[in-house]
């Protein structure tokens, strides 16, 4: 029999009401978020170049269905594709996310706020070129602001991970809120587009951990933001709203997916996250093994090709890196061996470097690196773990201890990555040569240097025209 209700239609949940008044929010941001969020645009333009290398991530672009082209629609950087904003949003955002190799922020939950760039960025393109709106350059670091502030300070606090959520459905919910500001949408229709988003509920993170670890991790950003362009879409187009998508009893997001926990911020949404974001410049590897892979380069030169003689190896982490990326046995593709913390520090230590190719089937053939990772113990130190949650520090430790056969040890520690905000001006030059060196690959030298003074310059990359800036990423 169905169910009988006489209730009236809830207000929205205050979560709503706090995002889409954020969104539709007239912000001045500080320059110093402003230079930010172009650095952030940069690299993630520079991770997309880079995985236009990659047989796997090109067999995933295009159209859904071969010929179903959008000319004049949304452009893919790097490529001559011209889709519909969805697909657009799916395309750009397996680029920025394939080699692991984007931004990233850690909290409670982890993720990469870059990833919201495919869907403004296709919005943004489809828009101009439409003449729907006339939009400059300017609006889109607006955009990109607020996408890293939602999924950031969400992150802060809610632990989705735990429920064996993924952390890109933070991906869908800042993309659907800021393109549906992006469209023109109003307050009621960014709660539209949020509600919706929430309803979709989460992916797993079972594409993410063995036995399972596939090519989805690589791809599932670029799906949640082209789901989030979707939402917005159709909430412009009418699309009607689930006011208590989160608080409902029993069918809400809380009570099916987080056990009755509440999704909560942690603080008042402002440019926090982006002016504290974590740059991957040295090594394309999951995050928490950035410092790991630092120490083993350094460790590569101090052994001096005495691995063999190598007895054990103990690798200190933090309670996220033990539960991510901490993995024994056999590693069954890329995707599998760049979220393993042994694999990544086995590599580095053999060959004082590490780099995508690293992670190949083929590099995966050499006997040293498993010989390395049976040695390997992988053991959580509490400091580690404390110092990575506390927001005046927000370290991300590791540290690696070799006990030799002859009874000698090699030790090496590293709280901060090259990327995190309080390396940023030694990182500076190397970001910058990342990009340079991705871009010109795909675009050729000079156009690459054009580009990256372009986006370096605020008064030129504000006032430009978003159709002409996306003109500059194409070959």
């Amino acid at each position: 029999m169905a169910e009988k209700s006489n209730a009236t239609r809830p207000a929205p949940d205050s979560l709503f009401v706090t995002l889409a008044d954020y969104v539709c929010s007239d912000v001045a941001f500080s320059q110093q978020a402003l230079s930010a969020a172009r650095l952030c645009l940069l690299d993630a333009l520079g991770c997309a170049f880079l995985a236009l290398a990659d047989e796997d991530c090109l067999q995933r672009l295009g159209p859904i269905v071969p010929g179903a082209d959008f000319p004049g629609g949304a452009r893919v950087p790097g490529t001559h594709y011209e889709l519909d904003p969805v697909r657009a949003s799916f395309n750009t955002g397996c680029l920025i996310r394939w080699q692991d190799y984007n931004d990233t922020w850690l909290a409670a939950e982890w993720g990469h706020p870059s990833d919201n760039l495919a869907a403004i960025l296709a919005c943004g393109d489809y828009l101009d070129r439409s003449g729907l709106q006339a939009l400059a350059m300017h609006r889109l670091l607006i955009a990109l602001i607020k996408a890293y502030e939602i999924q950031g300070v969400l992150a802060l606090d809610n632990a989705f991970n735990q429920q064996g959520l993924d952390h890109v459905l933070l991906v869908r919910i800042a993309s659907a809120a800021v393109c549906a500001g992006l469209l023109g949408g109003n307050r009621d229709q960014v709660i539209t587009a949020l509600s919706n988003a929430w309803v979709d509920g989460g992916s797993l993170r079972v594409y993410r951990h063995a036995p399972n670890t596939g090519w989805r991790k690589s791809w599932a950003a670029g799906d949640a933001s082209a789901r989030g362009v979707q939402h917005a879409l159709m909430a412009m187009a009418g699309e009607m709203a689930y006011p208590a998508a989160l608080s409902t009893e029993r069918w809400g997001f809380e009570s099916v997916l987080m056990g009755g926990s509440l999704v909560q911020l942690k603080q008042p949404l402002s440019d926090y996250v982006v002016r504290n974001i974590l740059f991957k410049v040295s090594f394309p590897a999951e995050f928490h093994a950035q410092t790991a892979v630092e120490c083993a380069v350094e460790l590569h030169e101090l052994l001096g090709g005495r691995l063999e003689e190598i007895e054990h190896v103990c690798l200190f982490t933090q309670s996220a890196g033990k539960r991510i990326i901490d993995k024994t046995g056999p590693l069954d593709n890329p995707a599998d061996r760049d979220h393993c913390l042994q694999y990544a520090v086995a590599v580095a230590l053999s060959k004082g470097d590490l780099e995508a190719q690293d992670y190949s089937d083929a590099s995966a053939q050499n006997p040293v690196i498993d010989a390395l990772r049976d040695k390997m113990e992988v053991l959580e130190f509490s400091q580690f773990s404390q110092d990575y949650l506390d927001p005046g520090k927000r370290a991300i430790a590791n540290r690696i201890e070799i006990k030799m056969k002859d009874g000698s040890e090699f030790v090496r520690e590293l709280a901060y990555p090259l990327g995190h905000p309080r390396r940023r001006e030694e990182a500076m030059p190397l970001l910058l040569c990342k990009f340079e060196e991705a871009a010109s690959d795909v675009l050729g030298m000079q156009q690459a240097h054009s580009l990256m003074r372009t986006v370096l310059d605020p008064a030129q990359l504000d006032a430009m025209p978003v159709k002409n800036f996306m003109g500059l990423l194409i070959p």
